[in-house]
């Protein structure tokens, strides 16, 4: 008799579990258990509209992963209408200015973007220390302007817009002339180099899309059929002083059930080595006007290196598994008021 209770008391808790993986697409049922570490008891929270967020294991010093997922009670496609207008979908007090780029790339793309001291001061800017990343030969470029000159401030952040362009430009022709080096300190940091570590870590976006990460490495030369991809600029508040940074945002559904957001960082003024960011939508097919959205986050940082670098890691990881769950919050609350 005891064992038999004792059975019924398991079959009763794994029930929520159970109830909300027969809910799911049984992709992202695996990728959600086998690659974000989600629990059965997890899922279940998941699926009674509960929050549920925890940090991923790091494949590199200096790196931070968080992931969570909740469930939305409004349509998934109105979810990706939302990500499409980047603009106002990032509306928030940390984003100060924000603006998408046109295909081709145009500098006055960039208009709205304002450069002052609080971004980068050209009279301190020098090759392995300034305040901005950089180039070397483009930190240069900045030494050139004399620091004295009323004007040295505007004609920096003016030199600055035009090599952000040629940035953007490069990169979205798949051409020379891609940052593909940070000297603004002691260490040399490549970008590139460390996307592509982030990238081999976050198996799920290659489970869910094989042909996801290729394309995303080798931009644009393996384009992926169906996939939708933009280019945005945003300054941001984030530690003593605020980051500019350039993101290609690419969306693809590979069926109709669930969709796949990728974010990747394309040049960041400071802070951050590389960044990539997973978002899972998947339709909640007994539920209709229901989804599950899930966010991963992927992360390097120089600063989270060397001595004490475990201590500003801990504590890095705990506020973003916090900042996590604010987005959660704020985009569940978005989507089911305007539903």
């Amino acid at each position: 008799m005891m064992r038999w209770r004792r059975a019924a008391v398991v079959l009763v808790c794994a029930a929520p579990a159970a109830a909300f993986a027969a809910d799911l697409a049984a992709d992202v049922r695996m990728v959600l258990s086998r690659d974000l570490l989600f629990s059965r008891a997890d899922l279940a929270d998941i699926d009674q509209g509960k929050i549920v967020k925890h940090g991923l294991s790091a494949s590199a010093p200096g790196e931070i992963a968080v992931v969570g997922g909740t469930r939305v009670n409004a349509p998934k496609a109105l979810f990706l209408e939302r990500v499409r207008d980047i603009k106002a979908f990032k509306r928030g007090p940390d984003v100060l200015q924000i603006g998408t780029f046109s295909t081709p790339p145009v500098l006055d793309d960039l208009s709205a973007l304002t450069i002052d001291t609080g971004d980068f001061d050209v009279r301190t800017c020098r090759v392995y220390d300034c305040d901005i990343r950089l180039p070397a030969d483009t930190i240069r470029r900045f030494q050139a302007i004399d620091p004295k000159a009323a004007d040295a401030q505007a004609r920096a952040g003016a030199l600055f817009k035009h090599v952000l362009l040629d940035h953007v430009a490069a990169y979205l022709s798949g051409g020379s002339g891609r940052i593909s080096q940070y000297d603004d300190g002691k260490r040399p940091i490549r970008p590139m180099d460390d996307f592509a570590g982030l990238l081999a870590h976050a198996r799920a976006v290659g489970t869910l899309v094989p042909g996801l990460p290729a394309h995303l490495q080798a931009f644009p030369s393996a384009a992926l059929t169906g996939a939708q991809d933009f280019l945005y600029w945003s300054k941001e508040k984030f530690g003593i002083a605020p980051f500019i940074t350039v993101t290609q945002v690419t969306i693809v559904c590979p069926s109709q059930v669930t969709c796949v957001v990728v974010s990747k960082d394309v040049y960041s003024s400071r802070y951050i080595d590389a960044s990539l960011s997973l978002t899972i939508a998947s339709d909640a097919p007994q539920t209709p006007d229901a989804f599950y959205l899930v966010y991963a986050n992927y992360s390097r940082a120089n600063a989270l290196k060397g001595a004490f670098g475990g201590l500003r890691r801990s504590i890095a990881e705990r506020r973003s598994r916090n900042a996590l769950e604010e987005r959660l919050k704020a985009t569940r609350l978005m989507l089911e008021l305007a539903r």
